[in-house]
């Protein structure tokens, strides 16, 4: 039977597009606080995500990001494939971004070089960019994250469940809250698309 609500939710691509950039293709490993934003299981094992609720927080992502003065944002991406995405998002909206390595302490040691204040941090994947998320926490710095099926929530204020090792899928959602945050803010150019957030193989 067809679910009226379905047919009048408005995505922010086709979920053609989701799909194609495999955005919930996830992992074969699902942990509880993962478990609410699983649709299915595939018959290879892999977990798959459910693209509405992916783009619902998009939405959400994007509306909460877009209270932040921009540099008081930072985007931290370690892993290879968030690198490119993450610095194209930053260029764009106007945040600050940290990709690969994370010098312990950027958060918390006020003698360092590299130390920071943002007001949000967002990571790419909380596993990689554990130590980013720590020092958030430990000084009381809210945390948007890219989680997979895998990651688990603690420590996290705002998840947006997506593949987050999977080179279009990081480009795509990256590129769709670029997009959305400057909607928000009445920036109605955008001429980018999710291949020039694209990182290379």
């Amino acid at each position: 039977m067809l679910n009226l609500k379905d047919e009048v939710y408005e995505y922010l691509v086709p979920p053609d597009e989701y799909l194609a950039a495999g955005v919930h293709i996830g992992t074969p490993v699902k942990t509880g606080d993962m478990k609410k934003f699983i649709y299915k299981v595939r018959p290879d094992g892999l977990y798959v995500l459910n693209i509405r609720m992916l783009d619902e927080r998009i939405k959400i992502a994007a509306k909460f990001l877009s209270r932040f003065d921009p540099p008081k944002i930072l985007v931290v991406s370690a892993r290879q494939y968030g690198q490119k995405p993450a610095m194209m998002f930053s260029k764009i909206v106007g945040t600050d971004c940290i990709v690969g390595r994370f010098i312990p302490g950027t958060l918390t040691n006020p003698v360092l070089k590299t130390y920071r204040e943002p007001e949000v941090v967002m990571v790419t994947d909380p596993v990689i960019d554990s130590q980013a998320v720590k020092e958030a926490t430990d000084v009381g710095i809210p945390v948007v994250a890219l989680c997979d099926t895998n990651n688990t929530a603690s420590n996290i204020d705002l998840v947006i469940p997506t593949n987050n090792k999977g080179r279009k899928a990081l480009a795509l959602v990256y590129w769709l809250l670029a997009r959305e945050i400057l909607k928000i803010k009445g920036v109605t150019e955008f001429p980018y698309k999710p291949s020039d957030f694209e990182a290379e193989i």
